[in-house]
């Protein structure tokens, strides 16, 4: 939001508004489970609007980095369950003395306080069918005059039991009044409530620790302050407090301001922040597989290459696919972007070595490099490609979750076949050397018959060594990539 107001009023006149000073540069906080183009867009849009944005940072770690800046009392396990108006994130860091380093993280792009919002309008809206027969879904302005109240109501219901609704002029000239208890809101949202605990499963799974090994759970974003969210969380964690230390509508602004110190040399003590990438990131190889250059929750910014081949002899183009995902098939991934390294050499298939690197800044935005490494003809490219909706991530965790038994098999076929294939080549590969060095031999015997014994036996030790060099030095080809002339090789 804070982007958007700069980019209609300027950054001048805001800032100077906001803090009588120009505002040049800024650190932005995204949702953790933000892919690689949101955070290019939002890096943009804070060009737009006259920004240097000089990091982008997840919002759960700002916060964790709000709760940790006085910690120096050994290393401790901190969840950051962060849940605010529009999207859910639990990340779970260890401090160790300023350094602060993200070891798992999770989420729900599509879960927060407006869907809280939604289920209240619901139930008013069914109840005043109920009671006047009139269906209020279809007018706007009185659906909007309840969405107002209905996040009014959530709102006081975290401190008192119960809350009145009134609402003046309602529909077609009709007030609207009704009252909403604290346990009947538990009782519309008690699924939504209940689902915030799978991520936090899930991000404990990933980092490989117990619910005993958390030392502090931080509670960020303005929905924690629900009194039944706090519950379930106390609860899952066998009745260990949430700390209560910090704001919650506070703690990701002050992580980020620190962040920021940092960044300009500000004195905020020894702090140093390790974040992670929070979707696996590849390519696509001959099969559809999925081969995972760069693993979720790696920490950033890192660095990965990896050499691959062609799928075809004379194969003069590969194209190169990227995708992020958990399934070990493309087709169940999402396509971030795709480009072409033309002018490779005609050669056998599985004797070109294109190397493919990425490289993930600290920002967490993706770059992605192919080379020939025998022509040094170069690609590079920074992903900008469609983003996924909230829906596309929730599907594709959950799928790969529910389907990993029949991906896990479908990757062995694929594995298996791609095995064959690549030992059939590279044994035709070899055959054909050594025919050729054979054949060598026999034409220079042909032409020397009447050469001495030590002649002889010097040309035989040849012919050995270099047929022993192509059965020992061949230990297959890396993965194939494709050529754009043939669609179901393509990388």
């Amino acid at each position: 939001m804070m982007v958007e107001r700069l980019k209609q009023e300027g950054t001048s006149h805001s800032s100077r508004y906001l803090l009588k000073m120009r505002v040049t540069h800024a650190v932005v906080t995204v949702p953790t489970y933000f892919n690689d183009a949101q955070r290019q867009a939002t890096k943009d849009a804070g060009a737009i609007a006259g920004l240097n944005v000089m990091r982008i940072i997840n919002e759960a770690t700002a916060a964790g980095i709000a709760y940790g800046l006085d910690k120096k009392d050994g290393v401790k396990n901190i969840l950051v369950f962060d849940l605010g108006g529009g999207s859910f994130d639990v990340s779970i860091l260890t401090i160790d003395n300023g350094l602060f380093k993200v070891v798992a993280t999770n989420g729900d792009t599509h879960l927060g306080g407006e869907d809280f919002d939604q289920r209240i309008m619901e139930h008013f809206i069914e109840l005043y069918k109920k009671k006047t027969g009139k269906d209020v879904s279809k007018d706007n302005r009185a659906v909007q005059k309840l969405r107002r109240e209905a996040e009014k109501a959530k709102r006081a219901l975290s401190a008192r039991h119960q809350t009145h609704i009134e609402i003046e002029y309602f529909f077609k000239g009709q007030d609207f009044s009704e009252t909403l208890t604290r346990a009947k809101f538990e009782e519309l949202n008690m699924d939504l409530f209940q689902s915030t605990l799978k991520p936090v499963q899930k991000v404990l799974e990933d980092a490989k620790l117990m619910k005993s090994d958390i030392d502090e759970i931080v509670l960020v974003g303005g929905s924690t302050r629900i009194p039944k969210i706090q519950q379930l969380v106390k609860e899952f964690f066998s009745g260990k407090e949430p700390c209560r230390g910090i704001n919650p509508d506070e703690a990701v602004a002050y992580g980020t301001a620190v962040q920021a110190g940092v960044l300009s040399r500000e004195d905020t003590g020894d702090v140093l922040l390790l974040d992670v990438c929070p979707m696996t990131l590849g390519i696509e190889t001959v099969g559809g597989v999925m081969n995972k250059l760069i693993h979720r929750n790696t920490v950033v910014s890192t660095k990965k290459a990896q050499m691959f081949t062609t799928a075809s002899d004379n194969q003069p183009i590969v194209t190169i696919k990227v995708y992020e995902g958990e399934h070990p098939s493309t087709k169940d991934n999402h396509l971030l972007a795709t480009f072409d390294l033309t002018g490779i050499p005609p050669a056998p298939s599985g004797v070109p070595q294109i190397e493919v690197t990425f490289e993930i800044d600290v920002n967490g935005i993706l770059c992605v490099t192919a080379e020939d490494k025998d022509t040094g003809n170069k690609k590079k490219i920074t992903t900008d490609q469609k983003w996924l909706t909230p829906e596309d991530i929730k599907r594709m965790v959950n799928d790969a979750e529910h389907f990993a038994e029949e991906d896990k098999k479908l990757k062995e076929r694929i594995d298996a076949h791609n095995e064959l294939e690549g030992y059939a080549y590279s044994l035709k590969n070899q055959i054909e050397l050594i025919e050729k060095a054979v054949e060598e031999k026999i034409e220079w015997l042909e032409s020397h018959q009447d050469a001495d014994l030590d002649d002889f036996q010097a040309k035989k030790k040849e012919l050995e060594e270099v047929v022993q060099s192509i059965i020992c030095g061949s230990a297959g080809p890396p993965p194939a990539v494709g050529s754009k002339q043939n669609e179901k090789d393509e990388l």
